[in-house]
C-alpha cells in the first residue's frame, strides 16, 4: 500500500511539473510572440537623404539656369547672399560668410559662401554632418545620381567625385572618418569668365 501511495505522489508530483514546464513554456513561448519589432535605430537618426540634398540645394524655383545653388550664382555680391540665404549665420569674415542648419534628426548643413576682393561669390562649399554610415551612402548616392542627371558623367575616385561643365565644377567627397560620419561639397566656376561677366 505504502508503494501505491508513493507511486501515485510521484506520478502526481511528474504530472504537475510537467504542468508547470508547459505553462512557463507558454509564457515564454507567448512573450516572444507579443515582441513588437521596432524599426532599426538608424532609421529613427537620419533624415530622408533625397529630402535633405533638396534643402541643401534649395527650392527648385530658386535655382533657374545660371544659379549655382541656394539661388545663389557665381559673381553674385554679398548683399544678394544675405537677402537670400535661409539658414541662421554662424560666421561673416572678409573672405567668406558662412551659415548653417540643423535637422530634426540633428543632422547639421554648414554652407560657406566665399568672395573675391571685390566681394562676389567665387566658390561655395558644403559641409554635412549626418549620424550613419548608411544616411552619407544614402546622400552620397542621391547626390550622385542628381549631379550626373545635371552635369554629365563624373570623374570617380573612391571617396571622391567631380562633375565638370562650361561653367561650374563640383566635387563630392565623403569624409567620414571613425564615428564621424558626412559629405563635403564643393562648388568652383569652371572658366574664369563666369566671374568676369558679373
Amino acid at each position: 500500500m505504502n508503494t501505491l501511495k508513493n507511486g501515485i505522489a510521484l506520478l502526481v508530483m511528474a504530472v504537475m511539473a510537467s504542468a508547470c514546464d508547459t505553462k512557463t513554456n507558454e509564457k515564454t513561448e507567448a512573450a516572444a510572440d507579443s515582441v513588437v519589432l521596432r524599426e532599426p535605430a538608424p532609421a529613427e537618426l537620419n533624415s530622408d537623404q533625397s529630402a535633405l540634398l533638396k534643402t541643401i540645394l534649395g527650392p527648385a524655383e530658386q535655382n533657374p539656369a545660371g544659379v549655382v545653388l541656394r539661388g545663389i550664382a557665381f559673381g553674385d555680391a554679398i548683399a544678394k547672399v544675405k537677402a537670400t540665404e535661409t539658414f541662421e549665420m554662424f560666421e561673416e569674415t572678409p573672405d567668406h560668410l558662412g551659415y548653417t542648419s540643423e535637422t530634426a534628426q540633428l543632422e547639421t548643413i554648414d554652407v560657406q559662401y566665399f568672395l573675391t576682393p571685390e566681394k562676389k561669390v567665387n566658390k561655395i562649399t558644403i559641409d554635412v554632418y549626418l549620424n550613419s554610415p548608411e544616411a552619407t551612402k544614402q546622400l552620397w548616392n542621391a547626390s550622385k545620381q542628381y549631379f550626373s542627371e545635371a552635369y554629365a558623367a563624373p570623374k570617380e575616385d573612391s571617396k571622391k567625385i567631380s562633375w565638370n561643365n562650361k561653367t561650374i565644377r563640383v566635387n563630392m567627397e565623403d569624409v567620414s572618418e571613425g564615428k564621424d560620419y558626412g559629405l563635403k561639397f564643393q562648388f568652383f566656376p569652371a572658366d574664369k569668365n563666369v566671374l568676369a561677366a558679373k
